[in-house]
């Protein structure tokens, strides 16, 4: 399914962008590479990479710490005139601390088959059932976000591969 809407601007690009290189650092850092960019109008708000392995942090999700930073920086918790650029499509936990911040909108790269919440196996920022909803466009330089992902799994797993060999 792909989520691509009129609403789209040229800043949701280069946001994407701008996302799509912290989620490179990320994987030079060990980390799943998922990077988020919360902008209002052209600029950066906030902007976060992954980073459970450093912190050993359950919640280390880039868009949870760009939320924090964007509500730290903004004096509020409240997102309405802001929007988020994620390399990933977000999780259930994500997708729902996005709705609770009343975030503006939404744009993503690559779609999540095993846990996305934002149209693949739910579709939690549009579900008429909570008190706020915002739209949302996915696939947005996918092929790019896309093989960020396979290349950082595929070197995981030759690493465990040699690793285990080596014992």
């Amino acid at each position: 399914m792909r989520l691509q809407h009129a609403w789209l601007e040229s800043r949701d690009l280069a946001m994407m962008r701008r996302a799509l290189d912290l989620a490179r650092t990320a994987a030079t850092a060990g980390e799943v590479p998922v990077g988020a960019v919360i902008y209002r109008e052209g600029e950066i708000v906030a902007e976060a990479a992954n980073d459970r392995e450093a912190t050993r942090d359950p919640a280390g999700h880039a868009e949870l710490v760009a939320l924090r930073r964007a509500g730290q920086k903004l004096g509020r918790w409240r997102l309405h005139d802001c929007r988020m650029a994620v390399t990933l499509e977000p999780c259930p936990m994500c997708a729902g601390a996005l709705v609770n911040a009343r975030l503006g909108g939404l744009v993503f790269a690559a779609f999540d088959p095993k846990a996305g919440a934002v149209g693949t196996l739910y579709d939690i920022p549009r579900d008429q059932r909570l008190n706020h909803r915002l739209p949302c466009a996915g696939g947005l330089l996918e092929p790019e976000a896309v093989g960020l992902l396979r290349a950082f799994f595929r070197q995981r797993r030759g690493s465990k591969v040699s690793t285990s060999e080596n014992s």
